[in-house]
C-alpha cells in the first residue's frame, strides 16, 4: 500500500490547480487563478507501487454558491510518454524529489484501478494516511465486463465532465468533475460506478465516475 509522507510540496497541489482549473471547460469560475479549499478525496494504490493514484475533490465559492470540483490526479517520478497534453505541472516532493502530476482520466493507471475499484477488485485507501481503507467510498458493478485493457484511447473533455474510451471502444469511463448530492437511483445506462459522501452533505453521496458501455 502506498506510503503517506509527511513532507512538503513545491508548488502545492492547490496552487498548481488554482491555474490549471481555469482552463477546463467544465470550470464555472472566472478567468482569474481559482480560489480552491480541499474538501475531500481518496486514494488508489498501484499495483506495481510506481504511481500516486489520488481523487481529489476541491471547492471554490462562485458568485456566493460553493462548487466543488473532482480532479483525480496522478503523481510520477519522470515524465510519462503519451500523456503530455495531461500534464498538470511538476512539484517538489520533499521525500521523493520532482514529481510530474497528470489528469487522471488520461493516465492508464489510474483508469484500471478505478474500473477494479468499481468490479470490488481494488479498495479505496484514506486520503490522508497509510495503508487505511475509506469504506465511505463505494464500488458497483452491474453490467458484462469488456475485453481488452483499461488503456485510454481517446479522451474527451466538456461542460458536463470528462469521458474516456476504454477497451478498445467497448467501454466508456464518465468522470463526473462537479459533485453534487446524487439521487438515490444513478442514471440508467450505468453498468458501474464508484461514489462517495457529497461534500456539502455527508448524508447523500457522490458519482465520482461511471461506466457505460458505448451507444450501438
Amino acid at each position: 500500500m502506498a506510503e503517506i509522507h509527511r513532507t512538503t510540496l513545491s508548488p502545492t497541489k492547490l496552487e498548481l490547480l488554482a491555474t490549471w482549473l481555469p482552463k477546463q471547460p467544465w470550470y464555472q469560475g472566472g478567468s482569474g487563478p481559482a480560489v480552491l479549499e480541499k474538501a475531500g478525496g481518496f486514494r488508489l494504490d498501484d499495483p506495481a507501487g510506481e504511481v500516486g493514484i489520488e481523487f481529489m475533490a476541491v471547492t471554490e465559492s462562485v458568485e456566493g454558491d460553493s462548487v466543488t470540483y473532482h480532479v483525480p490526479l496522478t503523481y510520477r517520478g519522470a515524465p510519462a510518454e503519451g500523456l503530455e497534453a495531461a500534464l498538470v505541472g511538476t512539484s517538489e516532493h520533499g521525500v521523493l524529489g520532482k514529481r510530474w502530476v497528470y489528469d487522471g482520466p488520461h493516465d492508464p493507471v489510474l483508469c484500471a484501478q478505478l474500473l477494479a475499484l468499481a468490479r470490488g477488485a481494488a479498495e479505496a485507501q484514506a486520503q490522508s494516511l497509510s495503508d487505511t481503507p475509506d469504506p465511505s467510498v463505494h464500488g458497483r458493478w452491474d453490467g458484462p465486463l469488456p475485453e481488452g485493457e483499461a488503456t485510454p484511447s481517446g479522451v474527451v473533455s466538456g461542460p458536463e465532465g470528462t469521458s474516456t474510451v476504454l477497451c478498445g471502444g467497448r467501454l466508456l469511463l464518465r468522470t463526473h468533475r462537479v459533485l453534487r448530492a446524487a439521487d438515490a437511483e444513478f442514471p440508467p445506462g450505468i453498468v458501474g460506478y464508484v461514489s462517495g459522501l457529497a461534500p456539502a452533505d455527508l448524508s447523500a453521496r457522490s458519482l465520482y465516475a461511471s461506466f457505460h458501455l458505448p451507444t450501438p
